[in-house]
């Protein structure tokens, strides 16, 4: 019987088994990675059995391609290169369609020439119409310093108009010992002076260019030390001094220019200052006026002291021998 009992209860387990999984606290961690293997698995066939569409394979080594030479542009520095090629292909072929440029009309032009111009818009014999950038011919067309405004007007099918104003020659500026011809807003026009701009009013430097205009407004107003003036020397960049033709330099203050001027100017129409041997006329005291003698006329009068002291000195001995 024992025997038996034994043999029967080995070949029959599941009680024990559904015991052990019934009071284990794992059974229910397994049920779930279970539910996940199985919506995994479904997943996994889903992906295995989509139906690819024709040309794919095709496309993707195309853009593989395409991102290969992209990145080969960048870092060989091609881009503008490439960019360059694909707008002349576009513009042949907008050529081809009836878009050639074939009239300009240029117009407020008179310092910069017919060719500079278009250079500055990115306009060539190989443009066309419809793929001309009108904003970005514009900023070209501003970069050049004498152009003050630009409009670009297309007219399609191929007519181009451009419309300029600009900048006026005011004076010359030197700075550093360059001279250079500059608009009444302080742009440099030219980095050299061109012969017939000689006569334009110097001003001399730093900050020279841009508070000069002011200054030579309020000088203009005084004709009579106006004409008289080489030029105006804007020193520290808070006063002026005046070089006058004659090697005269007049010092002006830094404030109340005007008041100074007028000083100046009722000296020189009641004495003739201007026209005196004098090296400076110093206009920086409100109380006073220092005028500085040149070397040869201090020299003079010099001479002139030193034998009327003579004279005295002589009269002065015969009276105490008689």
């Amino acid at each position: 019987m024992d025997g038996r009992a034994s043999l029967a209860q080995s070949i029959n387990p599941k009680p024990r088994r559904r015991a052990f999984a019934a009071g284990h606290p794992r059974s229910s961690g397994g049920l779930a990675n279970s539910a996940v293997l199985r919506t995994a698995r479904r997943w996994f066939n889903a992906i295995i059995e989509f139906p690819v569409p024709r040309g794919a394979g095709s496309s993707a080594a195309a853009l593989l391609l395409l991102a290969s030479a992209s990145y080969g542009a960048v870092k060989g520095d091609h881009v503008a290169d490439i960019t360059a090629q694909v707008q002349d292909f576009c513009d042949q072929a907008a050529i081809v369609a009836g878009f050639g440029i074939t009239e300009v009309a240029l117009t407020g032009q008179q310092e910069v020439g017919r060719d500079d111009l278009l250079t500055s818009a990115g306009v060539t014999d190989r443009s066309s119409l419809l793929f001309l950038d009108a904003a970005k011919m514009r900023a070209g067309l501003l970069a050049n310093p004498w152009v003050a405004e630009a409009t670009v007007l297309k007219l399609y099918p191929n007519r181009l108009r451009i419309e300029i104003k600009e900048r006026v020659p005011f004076a010359l500026w030197q700075k550093a010992g360059v001279v250079s011809l500059i608009s009444v807003d302080g742009i440099v026009l030219e980095p050299h002076v061109p012969r017939r701009f000689a006569a334009l009013p110097q001003l001399v430097g730093a900050g020279a260019e841009k508070s000069g205009r002011d200054f030579l407004t309020v000088l203009a107003r005084y004709p009579d030390i106006a004409a008289s003036v080489e030029s105006s020397v804007l020193v520290a960049e808070r006063r002026w001094n005046l070089h006058l033709k004659g090697g005269v330099e007049v010092l002006l203050p830094e404030t109340n220019a005007e008041r100074a001027l007028t000083t100046l100017s009722d000296l020189n129409r009641t004495k003739r200052l201007l026209a005196r041997d004098i090296a400076a006329v110093d206009l920086r005291l409100t109380d006073r006026v220092i005028v500085r003698q040149s070397d040869a006329a201090a020299a003079a009068r010099d001479e002139v002291v030193k034998a009327a002291e003579k004279a005295r000195k002589a009269k002065g001995g015969k009276g105490t021998e008689a």
